[in-house]
């Protein structure tokens, strides 16, 4: 079982419109509204594809009750914990013609004593699971150290620890020894302060994460240890909406780390200094790579974050195992 937390979780709603156009009245083609928050996304990739998930979130108001019964209804495994303040909205535009648009909202303010439960609930849930995610941003003004706990917690029981996260929040989980920390390269720079990929990746190396990966969109996505770099190429030619192709890609990781290193030992062991160290094969970790590079070019094909062409998946997987090469 994998335990994602989602410290932000949100009422995602995409709007489709014939073309998007700042300062102009539009007339919306199609409303969707969907449970979201990065790791919900990345919770229901990992359910799409079979495996078991129970995703840990601080949820408020009608809204937070909304999300929770959506995800239940869904099939999702909830541990919800009550927060005062309401969970946030965020409103997608997208079109056939450009990026798409995201206006997110901050989240609720959160007190010590909420987040003091939502550990005790990432707590409980990982008793009985294989991997901990934590996937997204913090709601504004949280202190970035509520996440040490979850990732510190994990490592310590052995299990794998996936940590998407940005800014200082990013640096606070590979300092509690995540086994890998999974940036997009704006993210990676901007938390670290480094001038390229690599020495940003190194930063966190440094801090104490076990491997860094690193997606670039197009750009393929790439995975760095202390003394090795191994890349991956994008899929090319997929068109259609990337939101939430970054989560997939998370997705796509974890459940190939979790099942190619299930006879191998823990995934996460630590050195007598507290370290995280992951010694992966270099072809475990660069089937891994694809895997992840697979899913979020599925995820491209479906109208909405959270959800992935399985087909396409399969397809994709084959494609980069006959051309991708390490780098």
């Amino acid at each position: 079982m994998i335990v994602v937390v989602t410290p932000n979780p949100a009422v995602d709603v995409t709007y489709r419109v014939a073309e998007q156009v700042v300062g102009v009245t539009q007339r919306v083609l199609d409303v969707v509204r969907r449970p979201g928050g990065k790791g919900v996304n990345v919770a229901r990739v990992l359910a799409a594809a079979g495996a078991a998930t129970t995703s840990v979130l601080p949820l408020g108001g009608t809204s937070g009750a909304w999300v929770d019964t959506a995800l239940r209804q869904g099939g999702l495994t909830t541990a919800a914990v009550p927060v005062t303040g309401d969970t946030r909205t965020t409103v997608t535009v997208v079109d056939d013609l450009a990026h798409p648009t995201m206006y997110g909202e901050p989240g609720p303010v959160v007190s010590a004593d909420e987040w003091t439960a939502v550990t005790d609930a990432v707590r409980t849930a990982q008793r009985h699971a294989s991997a901990l995610v934590v996937s997204g941003s913090l709601p504004r003004g949280t202190d970035p150290g509520v996440v040490r706990p979850w990732v510190r917690g994990a490592v310590d029981a052995g299990l794998l620890v996936v940590a998407d996260l940005s800014g200082p929040a990013l640096l606070e989980a590979a300092a509690a020894g995540a086994t890998v920390c999974k940036p997009n390269r704006e993210e990676l720079l901007d938390a670290t302060g480094a001038p390229d990929e690599r020495s940003g990746a190194l930063d966190l190396l440094a801090r104490g994460a076990g491997l860094v990966v690193v997606s670039a969109g197009s750009a393929g996505i790439t995975a760095h240890t202390r003394d090795a770099v191994v890349t991956v190429p994008a899929v090319p030619d997929v068109h259609g909406n990337p939101t939430g192709a970054g989560d997939a890609a998370t997705a796509g990781l974890v459940l190939a780390l979790t099942t190619l290193t299930t006879t191998s030992g823990p995934t996460n062991p630590t050195t007598p200094t507290g370290r995280a160290t992951t010694d992966l094969a270099p072809d475990v970790l660069r089937r891994s790579l694809v895997s992840a590079a697979a899913y979020g070019a599925a995820a491209v094909l479906r109208p909405v974050a959270g959800e992935v062409d399985l087909d396409a998946v399969d397809r994709f997987t084959t494609q980069l195992d006959r051309t991708g090469s390490p780098t």
